[in-house]
């Protein structure tokens, strides 16, 4: 990714520890990350990788334990609480659920409108404008303005929480697993419909997602994250033809293929694997058929490194090596 991009907002060193007694969970540890203005960065991880809680600590819901977060020139944690807020119509959330996320017992109307009611933004007649050209955006009529969100479909709905995110015209928009509950047509519908609206309206899009194939189409740089850290980050290209952290080769590995045997041979390998280690340096070593048989890979810390400008990856015994 070219140097020349415009940062919006980035991650430097961010760790976030939960403490319950006399345990701890380390759901963050050293992360950094930068999004670039008008491109997507794709978080992919398993579950429990710390994802979602990147994004958080990226909207300002979470508070990191160590690191700062900086959004359109803005370092967060020393804000007033004023000055919070009006950060917050810069960057916007879509959510994984349709339904969920949007008040069952207000209109469509009324549910895009409510961003620009509570910041106070126009009359009441530019407000329905605005809500008109919104719904014209992604992909809805006038007729859906009275309808509730029972009355729609799980992409309807998305697409609803798609244009009340867009309601105050933020920069950026964190995207948290927002196509995984859909079906998988209507899924490359939506995904097409944000792509659309980033070349509109040059919008930057954090991407949280486990699915390797909506990564693929829809970010210009992937962070591949395991047990809190990013392991592997570049490109498209970097993380998808020249993978080099064993993770994220195993990612790959375990993509649904259109010979069955070979998913069954891919599921069975991952299965097969043991789970990570506590205290071991690399958290990743004992999935890792070439980390169990070398010694530093247990006791030696890992630094990042840098095969070129854009792709890096957190491995003493990368593919290739």
């Amino acid at each position: 990714m070219s140097s020349d991009l415009k940062v919006v907002a980035s991650a430097s060193g961010v760790s976030r520890i939960f403490r319950g007694g006399a345990s701890e969970v380390r759901a963050l540890d050293d992360v950094s990350f930068f999004l670039h203005e008008g491109k997507t960065l794709a978080l992919v991880g398993e579950s429990g990788s710390g994802k979602t809680t990147a994004a958080r600590i990226l909207l300002g819901l979470d508070t990191p334990s160590a690191g700062s977060v900086e959004i359109l020139g803005q370092t967060l944690g020393t804000l007033k609480h004023e000055q919070m807020r009006l950060l917050r119509r810069q960057i916007q959330v879509v959510q994984q659920d349709p339904f969920s996320q949007l008040n069952r017992r207000h209109s469509v109307q009324r549910i895009i409108q409510g961003p620009l009611l509570a910041f106070n933004v126009g009359d009441k007649e530019s407000r329905k404008k605005k809500v008109i050209e919104l719904l014209e955006a992604v992909g809805l009529e006038k007729e859906h303005l009275r309808r509730r969100p029972h009355e729609l479909s799980g992409g309807q709905c998305q697409r609803v929480a798609i244009a009340r995110a867009l309601a105050l015209d933020p920069k950026i928009v964190v995207l948290d697993e927002a196509v995984s509950a859909l079906d998988v047509s209507v899924r490359a519908q939506v995904l097409n419909l944000l792509r659309k609206l980033q070349q509109e309206r040059g919008l930057t899009y954090l991407f949280i997602t486990h699915d390797l194939g909506v990564a693929h189409y829809v970010a210009d740089e992937i962070a591949v994250m395991f047990r809190g850290r990013i392991v592997e980050r570049g490109t498209r290209e970097d993380v998808f033809k020249n993978s080099q952290h064993h993770y994220t080769i195993g990612l790959l590995a375990s993509v649904p293929l259109a010979n069955p045997q070979a998913v069954k041979s891919n599921k069975e390998q991952v299965q097969s694997l043991p789970s990570p280690a506590d205290g071991d340096a690399c958290l990743y070593r004992t999935r890792c058929a070439v980390g169990l048989n070398r010694p530093d890979c247990k006791s030696t810390a890992l630094t990042l490194t840098k095969g070129t400008s854009t792709h890096s990856w957190l491995c003493h015994s990368p593919q290739g090596s």
